[in-house]
């Protein structure tokens, strides 16, 4: 009985130290061979990730008040050479109580906020002011693989192109194309559109003066009575020309009166 169980041991020992050398050789194997593909999934990813640059759109809006609108533009505009920016639009305008100027200027996003602090120098307080940064990597990311896959699928049909004998073939490759084509543009388009505003941020700045309302001012009695002298005089002047305007009805009736007059003297001798 022990010899037969120690002649079991000799053969099932050797089995089981094979399938556990298998097993450890297989999973090597398996190791091995993903490992390049996890190291190259790592480096592509970091790759990626340093590659990718964050693209923001900034804006802001400022308005306040200033005693000398002059000298505010010409601070801003001092702050537009040395920043490298351009202004966009200037508008001024005046309300029922104050001056103010609005002028928007596009400025490189590296600059916006040295240009807000030369801005804002001297300026006491802010009626608004507005500061907002939206990231747009995900969509400008999503822009770019929609405009390569687009491509890649116009030198497909052009290589089809090439190889087209039949005119109705040719005739609706080129309508594919000339569709894919308008799709390439349009998003070229959008590209371009989200660069300039993530490359240049926009600045609006309103300034303005309070001014003495004119309806409220006080008026001197001097001045009221020489007013009421204008104002007679121009009457009489008025009266005078209308009587210019009828006179042919006024000379029609003072003969007529006179007629009259004539008749009754008349009758009473």
């Amino acid at each position: 009985m022990k010899l037969a169980i120690a002649y079991l041991s000799l053969l099932v020992f050797p089995l089981m130290c094979s399938k556990s050398s298998d097993t450890t050789e297989y999973a090597t194997e398996v190791l091995e061979e993903a490992a390049p593909a996890m190291i190259d999934d790592k480096v592509t990813s970091g790759n990626f990730e340093a590659q990718t640059e964050q693209k923001i759109i900034k804006e802001s809006n400022l308005r306040y008040e200033t005693q000398d609108l002059e000298a505010t533009y010409q601070q801003i505009i001092a702050s537009v050479k040395k920043n490298k920016a351009y202004v966009q639009s200037d508008a001024e305008g005046k309300d029922y109580n104050s001056l103010y100027r609005t002028i928007t200027v596009r400025i490189p996003n590296a600059n916006f906020d040295a240009f807000l602090a030369d801005v804002g120098k001297g300026v006491a307080y802010f009626d608004r002011k507005e500061i907002s940064a939206q990231d747009v990597t995900a969509e400008f990311i999503d822009i770019e693989a929609r405009l390569k896959a687009k491509k890649t699928l116009e030198e497909r049909y052009l290589q089809l192109l090439t190889k087209a004998t039949k005119v109705s073939e040719i005739l609706e490759i080129e309508k594919e194309l000339s569709v894919i084509r308008e799709e390439i543009e349009a998003k070229e388009g959008q590209l371009k559109y989200l660069q300039n505003r993530v490359s240049l941020s926009t600045v609006t700045i309103e300034f303005y003066k309070k001014v003495a309302n004119a309806d409220n001012a006080t008026i001197s009695y001097g001045t009221k009575m020489w007013n009421a002298i204008k104002s007679g005089w121009n009457g009489i002047s008025s009266f005078f020309i209308g009587l210019l305007y009828i006179w042919p009805f006024i000379l029609i009736l003072v003969a007529v009166i006179f007629i009259i007059r004539k008749k009754l003297k008349k009758k009473n001798v």
